[in-house]
């Protein structure tokens, strides 16, 4: 049982932990809606051990037991930076791939494309299989599905021997037409499993059941990027998961996955290559929470930790998805939410480059040392180091003794580095440090708003993370956006997302036909089929019938052209005008023009197979009331207009719901600091978050 403390928890409980690069992060909601959020350093050579750091703290704060949390925990949700750092770091596993006689080096050739077509000299990213490891097998499938030369099992055979002899721990198959008839790809599968000698087991990747897409490259990235995690990453999650099951864990472990919903353990294990957004992408839920309280449609989160910034758009209810991510250079065809993210947190760094200019990141300090203020042995100065010097920060501990903050260090850093070298005092080049940053964070919510066509000026932005809400204000009057909200528990934006997500499913089957009544028909009963699929594997999940949600989505273009567009349609409505009306606005959307008459043909067919987790009301009374009375003033450097002030710093938990505040002001509450600009209002909303008011929007 748990003990009695100032917020007593009441089984059963959910828990989300979300691994972060500089912050691990916990929240716990139990059964009446009551939340809390803790945060602990992350462990980067093991982040299991952030989790288990995380649970421990939130053990001692609710004066129980680990094993007490985890046997009351109904569900855990886990976000973890396993797979994006294996690929990142090139930690994967040795790996082999089997590939379609004649087709050896696609992998290498890539599309041909380069995003910059003016930088021709920049390399690109090392294949992640060498040549001498990519071996073409005979055998082949045609345009239609059929076999038109036999699977040759001797080259099989043959491949494997090399395999063995230079120690590879993964392969993946992607043979050629092989999303039409994927026959010999799993014989391939088959053969591999029965007749490998090597040491240890062998995990393979057919690329038929990883990404049965058109299109050789995207398809062998997918397959070749899974096999090279799954070693790693699946050692990772089993682990994790027989270790909270042996400390009382009884109910499911979910993983996050980059299209926003949650997998299974095994299902997470067999496809890694969809956990490379884990964990942003739990934003989703977080969003989708922020909009049941604010009654509003178009947001924009905003979520800054310590080494990212990651941006996304939900308009009109709903988050964009794609269909490839871009990690460390290597373009991967899975299904992901749409989340940009820079290179912007509050531990990047800031120097004085070679030509006198004054430089903030990409690069970061990380979890360890972190900003020269955390007194861990870092002595490069940060974005967190200049926050300290312009009075937003205090020295002191933070996020309930997670860091402690020295303003004396974080001086010493920018003038040795960056002030000293530039001839300026130190508050100058903290303020020049903050606003380099800013301007890029501007960039970073132009990239999915005004460059989408979208008027972020009708947008609220959800200001999130550790840092977001001390940036937010800046952000929103700079792009003349009126509202600015905050999370109470901004700092756990995306563990508390996890909470309120839903587990996710994609199906995706290449068609090729006309928008006419016989393709249509196809179409339909290829849907159905994949529905059926579906619901197993939600049944499998513990989902009855009326927990189960899905979307029909179709891929359509004009005849010839080599884009498509994604449209949702209703089951049995596949051939309504309202599809064609779909699939025309966005056309316009996108590319600025329509064919009116013009032929539509279907190219690919796609479902969302969603399994409803009972949704919880946070209930009236949180942890977030009990009065400390930490009220005080400083002198704050506000923004260029209105330059150092004398500003209240109050503590988040002397403000309740329906309270009101006028700028200029800092909020300081446990998981994030909050700065809000002369004349702004800040009103705590009855779902105890902070509602900000921008005056005067739109001003330089």
């Amino acid at each position: 049982m748990v003990a009695a403390t100032a917020v007593t928890l009441r089984a059963p409980w959910r828990i989300g932990v979300d691994v972060g690069g500089t912050f691990t992060d916990l929240a716990i909601e139990d059964r009446a809606g009551t939340l809390r959020v803790v945060k602990v350093p992350t462990v980067s050579t093991d982040p299991s051990q952030g989790v288990l750091d995380a649970l421990r703290v939130l053990a001692e704060e609710v004066a129980c037991e680990v094993r007490d949390l985890l046997e009351g925990c109904e569900i855990f949700f886990h976000g973890t930076t396993i797979a994006t750092n294996t690929l990142i770091e090139a930690r994967g596993a040795k790996t082999g791939m089997l590939t379609t006689r004649g087709f050896r080096d696609s992998l290498e050739i890539r599309r041909g494309i380069r995003d910059d077509q003016w930088d021709h000299r920049a390399p690109f990213a090392p294949v992640l299989v060498p040549r001498y490891l990519r071996l073409p097998v005979g055998g082949r499938i045609d345009k239609r599905g059929h076999e038109i030369e036999e699977l040759s099992e001797q080259d099989v055979r043959a491949a494997i021997e090399i395999f063995e002899r230079e120690g590879v721990e993964s392969v993946a198959v992607c043979l050629f037409n092989s999303f039409l008839n994927p026959v010999h790809e799993e014989a391939c599968g088959g053969l591999l499993q029965s007749e490998w000698a090597g040491p240890g087991s062998l995990s393979v990747s057919l690329s038929s059941r990883v990404l049965p897409t058109i299109g050789e490259y995207a398809r062998s990235s997918a397959a070749v990027a899974n096999a090279y995690l799954a070693p790693c990453v699946g050692t990772y999650l089993r682990a994790l998961g027989d270790g909270l099951a042996a400390g009382g864990l009884r109910g499911p472990l979910l993983i996050l996955q980059s299209n926003g919903g949650a997998a299974s353990l095994e299902d997470a294990v067999d496809r890694p290559v969809n956990l490379l957004l884990s964990g942003p992408a739990a934003a989703v839920g977080a969003l989708e929470h922020c909009r049941s309280t604010l009654g509003g449609d178009s947001l924009l989160s905003m979520e800054i930790g310590g080494t990212s910034c990651d941006v996304m758009l939900m308009s009109e209810g709903r988050v964009a998805s794609r269909d490839t991510v871009d990690v460390a250079g290597y373009p991967i065809g899975i299904p992901a939410i749409e989340i940009h993210s820079v290179g912007a947190g509050g531990g990047t760094l800031a120097k004085i480059d070679a030509g006198g200019l004054l430089v903030v990141g990409p690069e970061g300090a990380g979890a360890d040392p972190g900003p020269a203020c955390y007194g861990l042995g870092g002595d490069r100065p940060t974005i967190t180091d200049a926050q300290m010097v312009l009075g937003r920060m205090r020295s002191g501990s933070y996020a309930r003794g997670a860091v402690s903050l020295d303003i004396d260090l974080a001086r010493r850093s920018i003038d040795e580095q960056v002030a000293g070298p530039a001839g300026l005092d130190v508050e100058t080049a903290a303020r020049g440090i903050v606003q380099l940053l800013e301007q890029r964070l501007v960039q970073a919510v132009e990239r999915l708003s005004v460059e989408r066509g979208i008027d972020a000026r009708g947008l609220t932005l959800v200001a999130a993370g550790g840092a977001g809400a001390l940036h937010g204000v800046a952000v929103a009057r700079r792009l003349g956006m009126e509202r600015v909200y905050v999370p109470r528990r901004a700092g756990g934006f995306c563990a508390e997302g996890m909470l309120h997500s839903d587990v996710r499913h994609d199906s995706y089957r290449v068609y090729l036909g006309a928008l006419d009544s016989t393709a249509t028909r196809e179409a339909t009963t290829i849907l159905a089929d994949l529905q059926r699929l579906a619901d197993d594997k939600l049944r499998r999940d513990g989902f009855a019938a009326d927990r189960r949600r899905y979307r029909w989505l179709l891929d359509l273009r004009y005849r010839a052209q080599q884009s498509s567009v994604t449209v949702e349609a209703e089951p049995g409505e596949l051939l309504e005008p309202s599809v064609r009306s779909a699939f025309e606005s966005e056309h316009d959307r996108l590319f600025g023009h329509v064919q009116p008459g013009g032929d539509v043909e279907i190219t690919a067919l796609r479902l969302q197979a969603i399994g409803l987790l009972t949704a919880r009301a946070p209930r009236a009374d949180t942890e977030s009331e009990d009065r400390k009375g930490r009220s005080s003033k400083r002198r704050v450097w506000i923004d260029p207009e209105a330059g150092w002030l004398e500003t209240p710093i109050v503590a988040g938990s002397d403000l309740a719901r329906g309270e009101q505040r006028v700028g200029p002001l800092i909020v300081e509450e446990d998981t994030t600091t909050i700065l809000v600009g002369v004349g702004d209002c800040l009103r705590v909303d009855e779902a105890d978050n902070f509602d900000i008011q921008i005056e005067g929007s739109g001003r330089e």
